[in-house]
């Protein structure tokens, strides 16, 4: 039976993880690696597509076709002010679709975040496959657990572009848990996820009993990360240029990987010198940075942490001396006063035996292996993260579900009309915390018609708000005079029609069908390298003892080998062909 895929679709870099002789296991992809830049890339003239280590390693040469950190995109209106921000601040071109959704310039078209976000699922769906050497065809998908509806359906229509059945989307920090806790589950204690990835930060409060792993609240800020940390350090980085260098897309790619890297730096010693050259014509850019400034820095981002987590213990019912252990996760996590943070915030030492880049990809597969049946000493139960409700007269909020209500959940409200005759009831369904709806954001809306006209209130429907344990949303309205139902499951605004969703899937496997002849090409290209090799070693070593015929034979070959390998129309099947016949004569010897 083919195994599940669990994968953390990070901000900055994405794993997998399959189970294997009942443990998770994060897989290496076609580089060796144990995680893969989310990143992709186009060659603006071959039109050559490039996802992970190859397009992040491009990026300086060709910034305005490289894009990153599209998670912070995914799920988002174009408007949001977030989204304002964080296209004036990538090299990419990030525009609004016709829906009002985020759309970003890739391969002259402007594609939704969902799609490009498909590229790498793709990737790594191809990855696991050769190094499993069997087909993937389900997924496990790990989101932050503040993800609204829209965005977590998006992540799903996604991993669907990119030939991947999702069996379960689930939380980020709950994975953390599982990988954590699923071996360790026969005694009771009460676990805090801190989880400070490259886009987003949550928190969630956990209590393992018996096997069970129940959530028991979670909050966050999906725009706060890594890539805020980052820019920090730009921002430093361009005041120190003023007046020297002229910024255009090269330069902040450029500044941006320095950034990276000195932060990483920061994490392990006390500073760091940043170069950046050709910032202008012969000069350079040389500053050193220390920790301490940089942790002055970002002093406010690290405390933009505390708030989610004293909400997430209140609505807990908990207090932090009722917390057992605080496991951290996500790259932000290595960061001295990221740790000192969280000692402080929970009162106690965080766990440090778990790999904070890997461990959600191993909950990931530890779900996938419930789902299949191959781990059966667990269960888990998760909670939404955010209020769902209907707007009602003057712009309130009615909500249906309160927030950390563990899921699958239904609940249900009564609402009648508000004019004499009304005939239709206009159904707006929202997600937040806020008391006015428009405060909120909108996930979708319906109508209910057809309602015979009644003095005002008499006539009546009942909605039924169900979310599915992927925590995505169907809503049900039901006129109670006439009984006909109405019924509408949120789309979650992936940014793509659903009859384009078809499209794209066979878009993906074309481009998938051509990475793979590609890579074949590469593979007869190596393979004809190594026996013109042999072949010339041959003629080296014992040329004088062979005849004048088979020397011939064997340097025309050769050259013909040769010429194949330097012209671009020769295909995998001609070039093995020639390096095959040129093979069976030097063997021809043995």
């Amino acid at each position: 039976m083919p195994r599940v895929l669990g994968i953390d679709l990070g901000t900055t870099n994405s794993a997998m993880a399959v189970i294997t002789a009942g443990d998770p296991e994060i897989i290496e992809n076609a580089n060796g690696k144990r995680t893969t830049p989310s990143v992709v890339a186009v060659d603006s003239k071959t039109k050559e597509r490039f996802v992970g280590d190859t397009a992040k390693n491009q990026a300086i040469t060709n910034p305005e076709n490289t894009v990153f950190s599209v998670k912070r995109f995914i799920g988002r209106r174009f408007q949001d002010a977030e989204v304002q921000r964080d296209r004036s601040l990538v090299p990419f071109d990030v525009r609004a679709l016709s829906n009002g959704d985020v759309g970003i310039v890739f391969d002259g078209e402007t594609r939704s975040p969902t799609e490009i976000s498909s590229m790498v699922l793709r990737k790594l769906k191809e990855d696991a496959e050769e190094r499993l050497e069997e087909r993937i065809t389900q997924a496990v998908i790990t989101v932050p657990a503040y993800f609204n509806d829209a965005q977590r359906e998006a992540t799903k229509v996604a991993g669907t572009i990119a030939g991947l059945d999702v069996l379960r989307i689930i939380n980020e920090p709950t994975a953390a848990a599982l990988a954590y806790g699923f071996k360790t589950s026969d005694y009771e204690r009460r676990i805090a996820i801190y989880d400070l990835g490259g886009g987003t930060f949550d928190v969630t409060i956990l209590e393992i009993t018996d096997g069970l792993i129940e959530v028991k609240s979670t909050n966050g800020d999906t725009h706060l990360g890594g890539d805020d940390f980052d820019l920090r350090i730009v921002d430093h980085l361009v005041e120190k240029m003023r007046g020297i260098g002229v910024m255009d897309r090269s330069l902040l790619t450029r500044l941006r990987d320095a950034a990276e890297k000195a932060k990483i730096d920061l994490s392990t010693q006390s500073s760091t010198e940043i170069i950046v050259p050709f910032i202008a014509p012969g000069r350079n850019l040389d500053e050193t940075l220390d920790r301490g400034k940089f942790e002055r820095m970002v002093h406010d981002l690290i405390e933009r942490t505390v708030t989610p987590c004293k909400i997430a213990m209140e609505d807990a019912g908990l207090s932090p001396h009722d917390i057992d252990e605080v496991l951290l996760v996500g790259g932000m996590t290595r960061m001295p006063a990221v740790q000192r943070r969280a000692e402080e915030i929970f009162g106690r030492l965080p766990v440090r035996t778990i790999n904070p880049d890997e461990v959600v990809a191993m909950g990931a597969a530890v779900q996938a292996g419930v789902l299949d049946g191959e781990i059966t000493d667990i269960v888990l139960s998760d909670v939404t993260p955010l209020s769902l409700g209907k707007k009602i007269i003057g712009d309130r909020y009615s909500i249906l579900i309160k927030r950390n209500t563990a899921i699958p959940a239904t609940g249900s409200g009564v609402y009648h009309t508000v004019e004499d005759g009304q005939t239709a009831i206009n159904m707006e369904i929202y997600q937040g915390e806020r008391p006015m709806a428009s405060d909120n954001v909108k996930l979708g809306e319906f109508r209910v018609d057809g309602i015979p006209r009644a003095p005002r209130g008499e006539a009546k429907v009942e909605t039924t708000f169900d979310i599915d344990a992927d925590g995505i949303l169907t809503v049900t309205a039901v006129d109670l005079t006439t009984h006909r139902e109405h019924q509408i499951t949120i789309s979650g605004r992936s940014g793509i029609p659903p009859d384009e969703v078809d499209r794209l899937i066979a878009e993906s496997e074309y481009n998938a069908e051509w990475d793979r002849i590609r890579r074949e090409l590469a593979e007869a290209r190596n393979d004809a390298d190594m026996a013109v090799y042999r072949a010339e070693r041959l003629l080296t070593d014992q040329g004088e003892r062979l005849s004048r015929e088979f020397r011939r034979e064997l340097y025309d070959k050769v050259d013909a080998v040769k010429a194949a390998m330097a012209d671009d129309r020769v295909g995998r099947e001609e070039l093995w062909q020639l390096l095959n016949d040129l093979d069976r004569l030097r063997m021809s010897l043995v």
